[in-house]
């Protein structure tokens, strides 16, 4: 079977990372690196014996798949470009600027043929495919996501930045439209939004408390899934999964009636699976694990608690 031609346009931080697991992959071959910077493209492609570009343009209907790293601003009309030249393609989170954009994007992807993957790397970690069995009837969610601060990122406010990865996960796994929304949050070192706490009622009855914060002085990322009669703790960072169950009574007086399951797994890479999923899909034709609905899902839920955010805050200067 010849090999799949893809190729990554934007190799900044995360975009090298794209760019190694390609070169790395069976059946792949990476044919280009795309990125204004020459430093950062010439670099790379020597590191991994491929051709630098300038222009993303020059690659249109030469290559067969390619990621999308880039800036937000960017992503719908390189997507757009690519897919209307038949190349499948694996954009980086958030989607698109806008639900329009992501709209046109997934029907141009749709009538083309094409694969529209998203790319909310979270649903390739190792805890949450390992939770993924046990999880019937969520009722109740917490997230707490929080980073320290860094320039990178900051092209979009801590909604869109990290928020949006439990906002992906939490609407998969509820499986239910979100009915109301009450969110709150603050530019603390950005001009964006820095910090943020959102509660999202789901039109079954479950209810998401997500917090997400990009000045913290610690690295976390957790979820707390409760159901009737289960709780299931999730450690994405360190990767452990803790499942608490009810059992029936009967064990020792003032014992706890319930029974305590922990698994600490592997690492793993959830880029390379990521990328190994999408190139799969590409040769299968079987659709993308997040494809371009679950992108735009995600987008809109977190565009309506960025604007809810930034109300608050502009009645909060009219007060003042």
């Amino acid at each position: 079977m010849r090999k799949i031609r893809a190729a990554v346009i934007g190799v900044g931080y995360l975009g090298r990372f794209h760019a190694q697991k390609y070169a790395q992959a069976q059946g792949c071959e990476l044919v280009a690196v795309v990125d204004p910077r020459p430093d950062a493209r010439e670099q790379l492609a020597a590191e991994l014996q491929t051709r630098p570009l300038a222009e993303y343009q020059e690659l249109l209907g030469a290559v067969d798949a390619v990621s999308v790293v880039t800036p937000t601003p960017a992503h719908f009309a390189i997507a757009r470009d690519f897919l209307e030249r038949g190349a499948h393609v694996l954009v980086e989170k958030p989607i698109t600027e806008s639900g329009a954009q992501a709209r046109e994007l997934i029907a141009l992807a749709a009538r083309a043929r094409r694969i529209l993957q998203v790319g909310h790397l979270e649903r390739f970690n190792a805890a949450i495919l390992a939770a993924m069995p046990y999880l019937t009837a969520p009722r109740f969610v917490e997230c707490h996501r929080l980073a320290p601060y860094r320039e990178r990122g900051t092209d979009v406010n801590v909604v869109l930045d990290l928020m949006i990865h439990d906002i992906d996960i939490v609407q998969t796994i509820v499986g239910a439209p979100v009915s109301t929304i009450d969110a709150i949050g603050t530019p603390v070192f950005s001009d964006e939004i820095d910090i943020a706490n959102a509660r999202i009622r789901f039109e079954n009855g479950c209810v998401a408390n997500a917090t997400a914060s990009r000045v913290s002085l610690k690295t976390e990322r957790k979820l707390r899934i409760f159901e009737d009669d289960a709780y299931l703790s999730l450690d994405l960072q360190q990767k452990i999964v803790t499942h608490i169950r009810k059992r029936a009574p009967g064990g020792t007086p003032g014992e706890l009636p319930v029974s305590i399951e922990e698994q600490s797994l592997e690492q793993g890479d959830a880029l390379k699976a990521e990328i190994d999923s999408f190139l799969d899909c590409i040769r299968s034709g079987r659709p993308p694990v997040v494809p371009g609905e679950a992108g735009l899902t995600a987008l809109e839920t977190a565009m309506r608690i960025t604007a809810q955010v930034n109300e608050s805050l502009a009645n909060r200067k009219v007060r003042a």
